[in-house]
Formats: structure tokens, sequence, C-alpha cells
């Protein structure tokens, strides 16, 4: 992986900790994915939410309606939940993302914990 998504990773893992910090667990993942991602741009980062992610299968292009919910600097998927626990699906749903997009490297975070350092995830695609 290139030393860029690490300090993306790092300025990210930064940006949720300020948003947990100032809103708390329990709300609906757009208020968290709408904060991240005016952290994230206020300290230089270009953020695309809500990106659409095609799939190609038999060289078709279909549409699901899969979207990741922040993308920044074209380079790291940002997957925001906001339930009890993570779960293995979310895992897989990442990993997927990634795989689909030929992105290295993923953040999953859940806002709705108490403790928010055991609920961000780092998942590397090793394309």
């Amino acid at each position: 992986m290139e030393k860029i998504e690490n300090i993306i990773s790092y300025d990210i893992r930064g940006a949720i900790f300020n948003v947990y910090n100032n809103l708390g667990p329990g709300l609906l993942e757009s208020v968290y994915e709408t904060a991240l991602a005016y952290e994230l741009e206020k300290i230089g980062r270009k953020v695309k939410k809500q990106v659409a992610i095609p799939v190609i299968y038999n060289e078709e292009r279909i549409d699901l309606g899969f979207r990741l919910d922040l993308l920044v600097d074209n380079l790291v998927i940002v997957e925001i939940k906001s339930v009890e626990a993570l779960a293995p699906v979310h895992h897989k749903q990442l990993l997927t993302y990634l795989r689909l997009t030929g992105l290295k490297l993923g953040i999953l975070v859940n806002f709705n914990s108490d403790d928010l350092e055991k609920n961000i995830v780092r998942i590397v695609n090793h394309l």
C-alpha cells in the first residue's frame, strides 16, 4: 500500500474522533456522514459522498445501486455504520467495495458505540 493511503487514513481517524466527540453515539448514519465529510474537507481532503459503484458482469455494466458512503481523495473508502455492533457482513461489504473499485484501503466505523477505538477497522484489499 502506498504511503499516501496511510496518511489519509490518519487524517480520517482524527476526523472520526472529532465527529464522535462532538456528536456522540446514537444518531443516524447520514448525520455522521455529513459531519465527517465536513471535518475532512476542513483539513483539505477531497471528499465525495454516496459514490455509485457499478458491477461489471460478463463485460456488461450492471447498476445495482451500490453506494459507498465516502470516498476520500479518490483513494480511501469510508463506510459508516450506526448499529448495535459491527457484523462480519459489514466487513465483507467494504471488502467487496474495495474489490469492485480496485482501491486498496477502506475504513469501517461504527459510531453507535461507547468505545469508538474498537469500532474503527482498517480493511485492506490485496488486489
